[in-house]
């Protein structure tokens, strides 16, 4: 015998149908597999909306608390497009001094978000490779006979030390002597 499909919405019905003929909502629930206050709710919103309670509501937020006012949001925009060099603590000291504590400003986080989400920021991009893990490229490339790789050219001071002929993996640059080079 092949199990016989029902919907939310079917299920709900006959549930709302069985309690309506009489029978207890204690067994009724049981039946069902749900607890009482769940039952007693189903009921309730039945009685009060009839058929259309039954069906699935949406769990979607009727508002959501945090969400920046769209005043403010289209400001951020419109500040930026008449300073485009300006970021997002400039623009944030602007909202203060213009908003004037009428509306709660935005954090400078918050500003940025903004701006990002609506393109107006450039992402910065991945920094530059450590001196020295590109030296210990062109040694590997030299043993293998291939070119090195052309090195930007680097101040004295600007060039990472080593310490006890070890590299370092990180790049702190410091004041670099003869003895590192």
């Amino acid at each position: 015998m092949p199990w016989k499909a029902s919907s939310v919405m079917e299920e709900r019905l006959r549930f709302v149908a069985r309690l309506l003929d009489g029978e207890a909502m204690t067994a009724v629930c049981r039946d069902f597999g749900v607890s009482r206050k769940t039952g007693y709710k189903i009921f309730d919103r039945y009685k009060e909306h009839g058929l259309a309670a039954l069906t699935d509501r949406s769990r979607r937020p009727v508002r959501y608390a945090n969400q920046l006012p769209l005043p403010v949001e289209s400001l951020i925009v419109r500040l930026k497009g008449e300073k485009p060099h300006w970021g997002a603590r400039k623009i944030r000291e602007l909202l203060v001094r213009r908003l004037d504590g009428d509306v709660r400003v935005p954090a400078k986080s918050t500003i940025h978000a903004v701006l990002d989400r609506h393109g107006l920021v450039k992402r910065g991009g991945r920094p530059p490779p450590c001196l020295w893990d590109q030296l210990r490229l062109n040694r590997q490339r030299r043993r293998r006979g291939l070119r090195n790789i052309q090195l930007p050219p680097v101040p004295l001071h600007r060039l990472p030390l080593r310490r006890n002929r070890q590299q370092v993996r990180h790049c702190g640059f410091l004041m670099a002597t003869r003895r590192s080079l």
